[in-house]
């Protein structure tokens, strides 16, 4: 085993570890701003998104459950489903677990609006160079999930 491939020491372990969560949120930034100069679909905030997308990929979802999946208030999350039934994106049946917590269900035009933006990042995201393996993104979803699991006692509300 080489040096490179030894766990890090607690302090370097937190200066390189920064270093991961300034790219990140810079990744972020800017990728959301690729996104937007794109074709745009209307009324499409970055929370909606998130709504529609965990209930894309996940099916139908109440509300606190959503954020306590995205780490995001449930008044925000609230709010943001609100903007999606508005738009006919999405739509609150009854929950048979729980009387008073709706299940919040995408719509046909909510899946084609979500399928529209997936397929959108999926094009962008081709266009990542660098050569990247299998093993280094397997390496990077590692890190990153270890970074989130530092925070997992963090409540949103």
């Amino acid at each position: 085993m080489d040096d490179i491939d030894e766990p890090l020491p607690p302090d370097e372990l937190g200066h390189r570890v920064s270093e991961v969560f300034d790219l990140v949120g810079a990744l972020y930034r800017r990728g959301l701003r690729k996104l937007e100069q794109g074709e745009a679909v209307e009324g499409v905030s970055v929370g909606v998104r998130s709504v529609l997308t965990l209930l894309h990929r996940y099916g139908p979802m109440t509300v606190p459950q959503m954020g306590r999946v995205t780490t995001l208030t449930r008044q925000f999350v609230q709010r943001m489903v609100n903007d999606a039934l508005a738009r006919g994106w999405v739509e609150a049946t009854p929950n048979p677990a729980h009387q008073r917590s709706s299940l919040i269900r995408i719509t046909d035009e909510g899946e084609t609006v979500i399928t529209t933006i997936l397929g959108r990042e999926h094009e962008l995201n081709r266009q990542v160079g660098g050569d990247l393996t299998d093993a280094e993104l397997r390496a990077c979803k590692r890190v990153l999930k270890e970074m989130l699991r530092t925070f997992d006692h963090v409540e949103a509300d």
